[in-house]
């Protein structure tokens, strides 16, 4: 499956996302594969949990577990959960690190956010229906106080544990560049292009580009 080019997506017609924000055979499958998978998961990730949460309490003073608001489908707020890859103390209304040598960051916090490792917990919130395998990334409710009409378009649908947006830059990307994709997303989301989306999530984290 061809992915757009940035040039390709301005070219794109986004005025009529609602339109396709409604699909509700799609959602339903969407929903029982979340479920099914996020408890394979966890199960399979469990030995590991357990030993990232040793290595956290060893590695610096603090809580193994970091839970902030994000803001989900329909501007929904929701708490968001992850492996505490910062030192204990930092304020939640930061922005988050944009390069990997943020001095905020402990020592097993980059190793856990190259890897992605810091993201398990999320499993959690798919569980619960907060966030999907595949969706727009999860935002600060800060930031989304900042957005445009055009900009709250992306809340039509569930976050996402990864997308677009991560697969085609990550955080290397600018702001408005991950907007469109998820922009995109909404528009020709599919079960096809979901699972094209986690296949080449895999690539991506092993490489570890644009994690910070």
């Amino acid at each position: 499956m061809k992915f757009p080019s940035l040039i390709e997506l301005k070219h794109e017609h986004f005025a009529d996302l609602e339109a396709h924000a409604h699909k509700p055979l799609y959602e339903g499958i969407k929903r029982l594969f979340d479920v099914v998978f996020s408890i394979t998961a966890l199960m399979i990730f469990l030995p590991f949990w357990l030993l990232i949460v040793i290595v956290i309490h060893l590695d610096s003073p603090g809580k193994a577990f970091f839970k902030h608001t994000r803001i989900g489908k329909n501007g929904k707020p929701f708490t968001l959960y992850k492996f505490r890859t910062m030192y204990q103390g930092v304020k939640d209304q930061e922005l988050a690190p944009q390069t990997p040598h943020d001095d905020r960051i402990t020592r097993i916090g980059k190793f856990l956010r190259r890897t992605s490792l810091d993201e398990i917990p999320q499993l959690i919130n798919i569980l619960k229906g907060d966030m999907s395998f595949v969706g727009p990334r999860p935002e600060m409710p800060f930031i989304v106080e900042k957005y445009t009409a055009m900009e709250k378009k992306r809340l039509l649908v569930k976050p996402g544990l990864t997308g677009l947006w991560q697969i085609m830059g990550r955080k290397d990307l600018p702001l408005h560049h991950n907007l469109e994709f998820d922009f995109y997303y909404i528009r020709h989301r599919s079960l096809l292009l979901d699972f094209v989306i986690i296949l080449k999530t895999f690539a991506v984290v092993i490489s570890g580009k644009g994690a910070y």
